[in-house]
């Protein structure tokens, strides 16, 4: 099992990344949450990983802390809630904005998602609320671990914020037409993608 990871960010495309660790590269996917607090590509960074392996393919995902990773483990165990959407899930919504979610039996906002449909959010707000306190514990989060360079000139961005961020948001399982839509609303100038993909993710929820 692969649990934690040390190495410098060679590439990161919403939601997915590259690390090269001792000339070894790891592509992983993170949630959103995780993605926009990750430092420039060339610096090194730690991330805490969780290992899925299934007949067709082995998938790394990859968060912050200890914390998030323990809230993605919490949300695979619901019944219905694969990897692919506990990474939605947790890509559209904070750990302190799920546990309002469950505190308010919210519905509404859980099937705003993509994937997750009324009986999927019924099924989950009930499972879940099993397992506020563990949720409220993980989502108090542990001081972010990061190791900086000083001396890196960022490559030059070849895509623009927009086809970024929409590329980002089909990747989450959004369909073609609202991402588009939502990128186009959320967009201004000076945005970069990160900055984008959550604004418009802000206005889908």
């Amino acid at each position: 099992m692969i649990g934690r990871l040390k190495g410098i960010l060679i590439e990161k495309h919403a939601p997915e990344v590259l690390l090269d660790v001792h000339g070894v590269g790891y592509e992983l996917q993170m949630p959103l949450t995780s993605f926009y607090e990750l430092p420039l590509a060339g610096n090194e960074v730690v991330l805490y990983t969780h290992f899925v392996v299934r007949e067709d393919a082995q998938l790394l995902y990859g968060f912050i802390s200890k914390e998030e990773r323990s809230l993605f483990r919490l949300l695979i165990k619901a019944n219905g809630i694969g990897p692919k959407l506990a990474l939605t899930i947790l890509s559209g919504m904070t750990a302190k904005e799920f546990i309002g979610c469950l505190e308010r039996d919210d519905v509404a906002t859980l099937v705003k998602l993509p994937g997750v449909g009324k009986k999927t959010a019924e099924r989950l707000l009930v499972e879940m609320r099993d397992k506020l306190k563990s949720l409220m514990e993980a989502s108090m989060g542990a001081e972010r671990e990061f190791v900086l360079k000083s001396n890196f000139t960022p490559a030059p961005v070849e895509a623009s914020a927009e086809e970024d961020a929409i590329a980002a948001l089909l990747a989450l399982g959004y369909k073609p037409q609202q991402a588009s839509k939502a990128v186009s609303a959320a967009y201004r100038d000076g945005m970069d993608p990160e900055q984008l993909i959550k604004a418009a993710l802000k206005s889908m929820i």
